[in-house]
Protein backbone atom coordinates (compact mmCIF):
# COMPACT_ATOMS: atom_id res chain seq x y z
CA UNK A 1 0.00 0.00 0.00
CA UNK A 2 1.25 3.52 -0.69
CA UNK A 3 2.77 5.12 2.62
CA UNK A 4 0.89 8.13 1.61
CA UNK A 5 -2.68 6.02 2.21
CA UNK A 6 -1.25 6.04 5.90
CA UNK A 7 -0.10 9.70 6.09
CA UNK A 8 -3.61 10.28 4.52
CA UNK A 9 -5.45 8.51 7.52
CA UNK A 10 -3.06 9.56 10.15
CA UNK A 11 -3.82 12.98 9.27
CA UNK A 12 -7.48 12.50 9.27
CA UNK A 13 -7.59 10.85 12.67
CA UNK A 14 -5.41 13.11 14.11
CA UNK A 15 -5.22 16.27 12.71
CA UNK A 16 -8.88 16.63 11.26
CA UNK A 17 -11.14 14.29 13.87
CA UNK A 18 -9.02 14.76 16.80
CA UNK A 19 -9.72 10.85 17.60
CA UNK A 20 -9.62 10.36 21.54
CA UNK A 21 -9.74 6.84 22.87
CA UNK A 22 -12.93 5.08 23.75
CA UNK A 23 -14.63 7.41 21.14
CA UNK A 24 -17.56 6.07 19.04
CA UNK A 25 -16.29 6.55 15.64
CA UNK A 26 -18.82 5.49 12.37
CA UNK A 27 -16.70 4.92 9.33
CA UNK A 28 -18.30 5.43 5.98
CA UNK A 29 -15.97 3.84 3.61
CA UNK A 30 -16.70 4.64 -0.33
CA UNK A 31 -16.98 1.48 -3.13
CA UNK A 32 -13.05 2.56 -4.17
CA UNK A 33 -11.48 3.74 -0.79
CA UNK A 34 -10.88 0.58 0.65
CA UNK A 35 -7.27 0.58 1.23
CA UNK A 36 -7.85 4.38 3.18
CA UNK A 37 -10.95 2.21 5.09
CA UNK A 38 -8.43 -0.08 6.26
CA UNK A 39 -5.36 2.48 6.73
CA UNK A 40 -7.81 4.13 8.69
CA UNK A 41 -9.38 1.40 10.72
CA UNK A 42 -5.67 0.36 11.92
CA UNK A 43 -5.06 4.39 12.70
CA UNK A 44 -8.44 4.16 14.95
CA UNK A 45 -7.31 0.59 16.56
CA UNK A 46 -4.24 2.04 17.53
CA UNK A 47 -5.64 4.93 19.34
CA UNK A 48 -8.20 3.18 21.29
CA UNK A 49 -11.30 3.97 19.25
CA UNK A 50 -14.46 2.44 19.10
CA UNK A 51 -14.84 1.61 15.25
CA UNK A 52 -18.02 0.91 13.20
CA UNK A 53 -17.49 0.73 9.63
CA UNK A 54 -20.18 1.51 7.08
CA UNK A 55 -20.43 0.37 3.32
CA UNK A 56 -21.03 3.65 1.21
CA UNK A 57 -21.95 3.10 -2.35
CA UNK A 58 -23.43 5.51 -5.01
CA UNK A 59 -24.72 2.28 -7.01
CA UNK A 60 -26.81 0.74 -3.98
CA UNK A 61 -28.02 4.24 -3.44
CA UNK A 62 -29.15 4.04 -7.10
CA UNK A 63 -30.57 1.12 -6.66
CA UNK A 64 -32.56 1.78 -3.90
CA UNK A 65 -33.87 5.51 -4.71
CA UNK A 66 -34.86 3.84 -8.22
CA UNK A 67 -36.87 1.22 -6.87
CA UNK A 68 -38.30 2.88 -3.80
CA UNK A 69 -41.46 5.27 -4.54
CA UNK A 70 -41.58 8.96 -3.27
CA UNK A 71 -42.64 8.26 -0.21
CA UNK A 72 -39.92 8.36 2.57
CA UNK A 73 -40.44 7.21 6.24
CA UNK A 74 -39.18 10.54 7.78
CA UNK A 75 -35.49 9.62 9.80
CA UNK A 76 -35.78 6.28 10.80
CA UNK A 77 -35.14 5.87 14.28
CA UNK A 78 -32.71 3.02 13.44
CA UNK A 79 -30.23 4.86 11.99
CA UNK A 80 -30.36 8.71 13.96
CA UNK A 81 -30.35 6.71 17.03
CA UNK A 82 -26.57 5.34 15.29
CA UNK A 83 -25.57 9.19 14.88
CA UNK A 84 -26.92 10.45 18.07
CA UNK A 85 -24.80 8.19 19.62
CA UNK A 86 -21.70 8.32 17.82
CA UNK A 87 -18.67 10.93 18.63
CA UNK A 88 -17.18 10.87 15.42
CA UNK A 89 -18.55 9.93 11.78
CA UNK A 90 -15.80 9.96 9.22
CA UNK A 91 -16.78 9.50 5.38
CA UNK A 92 -14.02 8.03 2.99
CA UNK A 93 -15.46 8.97 -0.51
CA UNK A 94 -14.20 6.39 -3.29
CA UNK A 95 -16.86 6.23 -6.34
CA UNK A 96 -16.69 4.12 -9.39
CA UNK A 97 -18.91 6.01 -11.11
CA UNK A 98 -19.19 9.32 -10.80
CA UNK A 99 -22.82 9.77 -12.90
CA UNK A 100 -24.42 6.68 -10.83
CA UNK A 101 -27.50 8.88 -9.97
CA UNK A 102 -27.79 10.56 -13.51
CA UNK A 103 -31.00 8.63 -14.09
CA UNK A 104 -32.46 8.98 -10.85
CA UNK A 105 -35.20 11.58 -10.54
CA UNK A 106 -34.66 14.80 -9.28
CA UNK A 107 -38.19 14.68 -7.41
CA UNK A 108 -37.41 11.43 -5.59
CA UNK A 109 -34.14 12.52 -4.64
CA UNK A 110 -35.79 15.51 -3.47
CA UNK A 111 -37.98 13.93 -1.56
CA UNK A 112 -35.55 11.69 -0.17
CA UNK A 113 -32.80 14.47 1.18
CA UNK A 114 -36.16 16.32 2.89
CA UNK A 115 -37.20 12.85 4.57
CA UNK A 116 -33.78 12.44 6.21
CA UNK A 117 -32.98 16.27 7.31
CA UNK A 118 -33.04 15.14 11.11
CA UNK A 119 -30.92 12.30 10.67
CA UNK A 120 -28.65 14.59 8.76
CA UNK A 121 -28.62 17.16 11.61
CA UNK A 122 -28.00 14.54 13.96
CA UNK A 123 -24.61 13.63 12.15
CA UNK A 124 -23.55 17.43 11.37
CA UNK A 125 -23.89 17.49 15.73
CA UNK A 126 -20.78 14.94 15.71
CA UNK A 127 -17.14 15.54 14.85
CA UNK A 128 -17.66 14.92 11.44
CA UNK A 129 -14.92 14.86 8.38
CA UNK A 130 -15.38 13.91 5.16
CA UNK A 131 -12.44 13.62 3.21
CA UNK A 132 -11.73 11.65 -0.63
CA UNK A 133 -9.02 8.79 -1.62
CA UNK A 134 -8.36 8.91 -5.31
CA UNK A 135 -9.97 6.62 -7.41
CA UNK A 136 -9.76 5.87 -11.46
CA UNK A 137 -13.45 7.60 -11.73
CA UNK A 138 -12.27 10.56 -9.96
CA UNK A 139 -9.53 10.70 -11.88
CA UNK A 140 -11.36 10.68 -15.23
CA UNK A 141 -14.00 12.85 -14.46
CA UNK A 142 -10.89 15.39 -13.54
CA UNK A 143 -9.67 14.80 -16.60
CA UNK A 144 -6.40 13.55 -15.68
CA UNK A 145 -4.68 9.89 -15.33
CA UNK A 146 -4.58 8.15 -12.18
CA UNK A 147 -1.42 8.65 -11.58
CA UNK A 148 -1.50 12.29 -12.03
CA UNK A 149 -4.62 12.63 -9.75
CA UNK A 150 -3.35 10.84 -7.38
CA UNK A 151 0.10 13.31 -6.72
CA UNK A 152 -2.80 15.95 -7.05
CA UNK A 153 -4.77 14.75 -3.99
CA UNK A 154 -1.73 14.10 -2.07
CA UNK A 155 -0.76 17.54 -2.79
CA UNK A 156 -3.96 18.45 -1.35
CA UNK A 157 -4.32 16.28 1.40
CA UNK A 158 -0.57 16.00 2.85
CA UNK A 159 0.09 20.02 3.92
CA UNK A 160 1.18 21.94 6.63
CA UNK A 161 -2.13 22.72 7.79
CA UNK A 162 -0.61 24.69 11.00
CA UNK A 163 0.90 27.05 8.78
CA UNK A 164 -1.79 27.27 6.37
CA UNK A 165 -4.45 28.00 9.45
CA UNK A 166 -2.38 31.03 10.13
CA UNK A 167 -2.64 32.78 7.13
CA UNK A 168 -5.94 31.99 6.99
CA UNK A 169 -6.70 33.71 10.10
CA UNK A 170 -5.84 36.58 8.38
CA UNK A 171 -8.89 36.32 6.31
CA UNK A 172 -11.28 35.61 8.83
CA UNK A 173 -10.54 38.49 11.13
CA UNK A 174 -11.12 40.76 8.23
CA UNK A 175 -14.23 38.87 7.44
CA UNK A 176 -15.64 38.59 11.38
CA UNK A 177 -14.47 42.45 11.67
CA UNK A 178 -16.51 43.37 8.43
CA UNK A 179 -20.31 44.31 7.45
CA UNK A 180 -20.08 43.55 3.58
CA UNK A 181 -18.71 41.64 1.28
CA UNK A 182 -18.71 42.80 -2.79
CA UNK A 183 -17.77 40.78 -5.75
CA UNK A 184 -16.85 42.07 -8.93
CA UNK A 185 -15.68 40.67 -11.98
CA UNK A 186 -15.59 41.68 -15.87
CA UNK A 187 -18.56 39.28 -16.75
CA UNK A 188 -21.40 41.50 -15.26
CA UNK A 189 -20.77 40.30 -11.32
CA UNK A 190 -21.85 42.80 -8.86
CA UNK A 191 -23.03 40.97 -5.82
CA UNK A 192 -23.21 42.54 -2.31
CA UNK A 193 -23.67 40.34 0.64
CA UNK A 194 -24.47 41.40 4.12
CA UNK A 195 -21.95 39.44 7.07
CA UNK A 196 -22.31 41.64 9.57
CA UNK A 197 -22.76 39.98 13.19
CA UNK A 198 -21.38 36.85 11.20
CA UNK A 199 -18.78 34.79 12.40
CA UNK A 200 -15.88 33.49 9.79
CA UNK A 201 -14.32 30.10 10.36
CA UNK A 202 -10.92 29.64 9.77
CA UNK A 203 -11.67 26.08 7.46
CA UNK A 204 -7.95 24.40 8.34
CA UNK A 205 -9.11 20.55 8.26
CA UNK A 206 -9.76 20.05 11.52
CA UNK A 207 -12.65 19.70 13.79
CA UNK A 208 -10.68 22.16 15.84
CA UNK A 209 -11.31 24.86 14.05
CA UNK A 210 -15.14 23.84 12.87
CA UNK A 211 -13.76 22.59 9.61
CA UNK A 212 -14.96 19.63 8.82
CA UNK A 213 -13.29 18.57 5.05
CA UNK A 214 -9.92 17.17 4.04
CA UNK A 215 -8.49 18.58 2.24
CA UNK A 216 -9.84 21.82 3.26
CA UNK A 217 -8.16 25.64 2.92
CA UNK A 218 -11.14 27.99 3.02
CA UNK A 219 -12.28 30.70 4.93
CA UNK A 220 -16.45 30.75 4.99
CA UNK A 221 -19.31 32.65 6.31
CA UNK A 222 -22.89 32.97 6.42
CA UNK A 223 -24.39 35.94 4.28
CA UNK A 224 -27.91 37.59 5.88
CA UNK A 225 -28.61 38.78 2.96
CA UNK A 226 -27.46 39.37 -0.60
CA UNK A 227 -28.20 41.74 -3.70
CA UNK A 228 -27.31 41.67 -7.39
CA UNK A 229 -25.79 39.14 -10.08
CA UNK A 230 -22.92 36.40 -9.99
CA UNK A 231 -21.91 34.34 -12.35
CA UNK A 232 -20.78 30.89 -11.77
CA UNK A 233 -17.98 30.34 -14.09
CA UNK A 234 -16.09 26.58 -12.86
CA UNK A 235 -17.84 23.43 -14.49
CA UNK A 236 -19.30 21.00 -11.85
CA UNK A 237 -21.96 18.10 -11.20
CA UNK A 238 -24.62 18.12 -9.67
CA UNK A 239 -26.87 15.40 -8.99
CA UNK A 240 -25.43 13.41 -11.57
CA UNK A 241 -25.74 16.22 -14.43
CA UNK A 242 -23.69 18.82 -15.81
CA UNK A 243 -23.94 22.30 -15.03
CA UNK A 244 -21.67 25.18 -16.07
CA UNK A 245 -21.64 28.93 -17.15
CA UNK A 246 -24.41 30.23 -14.27
CA UNK A 247 -25.92 33.48 -13.64
CA UNK A 248 -28.56 33.89 -10.31
CA UNK A 249 -30.11 36.88 -9.58
CA UNK A 250 -30.58 38.13 -6.17
CA UNK A 251 -33.21 40.60 -4.17
CA UNK A 252 -34.18 40.72 -0.74
CA UNK A 253 -31.65 37.72 -0.67
CA UNK A 254 -33.70 35.54 -2.17
CA UNK A 255 -32.94 34.37 -6.28
CA UNK A 256 -35.36 35.62 -8.74
CA UNK A 257 -33.63 34.93 -11.87
CA UNK A 258 -31.40 31.35 -12.95
CA UNK A 259 -29.68 31.10 -16.56
CA UNK A 260 -27.48 28.45 -17.40
CA UNK A 261 -25.55 27.39 -20.27
CA UNK A 262 -25.87 23.70 -18.85
CA UNK A 263 -27.82 22.40 -16.01
CA UNK A 264 -30.63 24.90 -15.92
CA UNK A 265 -33.37 23.13 -15.23
CA UNK A 266 -31.46 21.12 -12.18
CA UNK A 267 -30.82 24.16 -10.50
CA UNK A 268 -34.34 25.14 -10.55
CA UNK A 269 -35.30 21.82 -9.14
CA UNK A 270 -32.77 22.75 -6.51
CA UNK A 271 -34.25 26.28 -5.47
CA UNK A 272 -37.68 24.48 -5.54
CA UNK A 273 -36.54 22.08 -2.61
CA UNK A 274 -37.93 24.12 0.59
CA UNK A 275 -38.36 28.08 1.69
CA UNK A 276 -34.53 27.61 2.25
CA UNK A 277 -33.13 26.89 -0.94
CA UNK A 278 -33.58 30.21 -3.05
CA UNK A 279 -30.68 31.49 -0.67
CA UNK A 280 -27.52 31.90 0.12
CA UNK A 281 -26.09 29.99 3.66
CA UNK A 282 -22.54 29.91 2.64
CA UNK A 283 -19.96 32.03 1.16
CA UNK A 284 -16.56 31.05 1.13
CA UNK A 285 -13.34 31.89 -0.30
CA UNK A 286 -10.63 28.80 -1.47
CA UNK A 287 -6.68 28.95 0.03
CA UNK A 288 -5.47 26.11 -0.57
CA UNK A 289 -2.66 26.51 -3.37
CA UNK A 290 -1.95 22.66 -3.43
CA UNK A 291 -5.08 22.89 -5.39
CA UNK A 292 -4.21 24.26 -9.10
CA UNK A 293 -6.91 22.97 -11.17
CA UNK A 294 -10.56 22.13 -11.64
CA UNK A 295 -11.30 18.38 -10.89
CA UNK A 296 -15.31 18.44 -10.59
CA UNK A 297 -14.85 17.58 -7.49
CA UNK A 298 -16.77 19.95 -4.89
CA UNK A 299 -14.73 18.91 -1.74
CA UNK A 300 -10.90 20.25 -3.81
CA UNK A 301 -13.04 22.76 -6.34
CA UNK A 302 -14.41 25.04 -3.61
CA UNK A 303 -11.07 25.31 -1.22
CA UNK A 304 -9.08 26.45 -4.98
CA UNK A 305 -7.14 29.16 -4.20
CA UNK A 306 -8.39 32.09 -6.51
CA UNK A 307 -11.68 30.99 -6.14
CA UNK A 308 -15.20 31.66 -4.13
CA UNK A 309 -18.34 29.91 -3.93
CA UNK A 310 -21.83 30.26 -2.56
CA UNK A 311 -24.03 27.61 -1.18
CA UNK A 312 -27.70 27.67 -1.93
CA UNK A 313 -29.08 26.39 0.89
CA UNK A 314 -28.32 25.01 4.54
CA UNK A 315 -25.92 27.65 6.27
CA UNK A 316 -23.55 26.22 8.98
CA UNK A 317 -24.46 26.76 13.10
CA UNK A 318 -20.77 28.08 13.73
CA UNK A 319 -21.11 31.18 11.25
CA UNK A 320 -24.33 32.32 13.22
CA UNK A 321 -25.05 34.25 16.40
CA UNK A 322 -25.92 32.54 19.39
CA UNK A 323 -29.36 31.70 18.99
CA UNK A 324 -30.11 32.70 15.33
CA UNK A 325 -31.15 29.22 12.89
CA UNK A 326 -30.39 30.89 9.29
CA UNK A 327 -30.75 29.79 6.30
CA UNK A 328 -32.66 26.36 7.03
CA UNK A 329 -32.68 23.74 4.08
CA UNK A 330 -32.25 20.22 2.90
CA UNK A 331 -29.79 21.13 0.45
CA UNK A 332 -26.72 22.80 0.52
CA UNK A 333 -25.69 23.40 -3.38
CA UNK A 334 -22.07 24.87 -3.79
CA UNK A 335 -21.63 27.03 -6.93
CA UNK A 336 -17.86 28.55 -8.02
CA UNK A 337 -16.72 31.64 -9.56
CA UNK A 338 -13.47 32.05 -10.51
CA UNK A 339 -11.69 35.59 -9.06
CA UNK A 340 -8.58 35.33 -10.92
CA UNK A 341 -9.05 37.36 -13.71
CA UNK A 342 -10.86 41.03 -13.87
CA UNK A 343 -12.17 40.72 -10.60
CA UNK A 344 -11.74 41.86 -6.81
CA UNK A 345 -13.18 41.31 -3.58
CA UNK A 346 -14.31 44.09 -0.75
CA UNK A 347 -14.59 43.94 2.68
CA UNK A 348 -16.53 47.15 3.21
CA UNK A 349 -15.00 49.13 0.25
CA UNK A 350 -12.06 47.82 0.65
CA UNK A 351 -10.20 45.55 -1.93
CA UNK A 352 -8.67 42.49 -0.13
CA UNK A 353 -8.15 40.36 -3.18
CA UNK A 354 -7.57 41.32 -6.80
CA UNK A 355 -7.23 38.92 -9.61
CA UNK A 356 -6.74 35.65 -7.15
CA UNK A 357 -4.24 37.39 -4.96
CA UNK A 358 -4.63 38.64 -1.55
CA UNK A 359 -3.23 41.53 -0.41
CA UNK A 360 -0.27 40.56 1.66
CA UNK A 361 0.63 38.12 -1.42
CA UNK A 362 3.40 39.08 -3.53
CA UNK A 363 1.58 40.01 -7.04
CA UNK A 364 -1.33 41.83 -5.50
CA UNK A 365 -2.40 44.95 -7.23
CA UNK A 366 -1.15 43.55 -10.56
Amino acid sequence: MDQRVHEHAETLVDWSARIEPGEDVVVHVGEGAHDLGVAVAAALGERGANLLARYSSSEMSRAYLRAHGDDFEEDPEFEQALYERADSVLSLRGTRNTRAAADVADDRQQAYAGARQGIREARLDTDWVSTVHPTRALAQQAGMSYEAYREFVYDAVLRDWASLAEEMDRLKTLLDDGSEVRLRKEDGTDLTLDIEDRTAVNSAATVAYDSHNLPSGEVFTAPADAAGTVTFDVPMTIRGRRVRDVQLTLKDGVVVDIEAGAGEDVLASVVETDGGSRRFGELGVGMNRGIDRVTDQILFDEKMAGTVHLALGRAYDATLPEGESGVESAVHVDLITDMETDSSLEIDGEVVQRNGQFRWEDGFGV
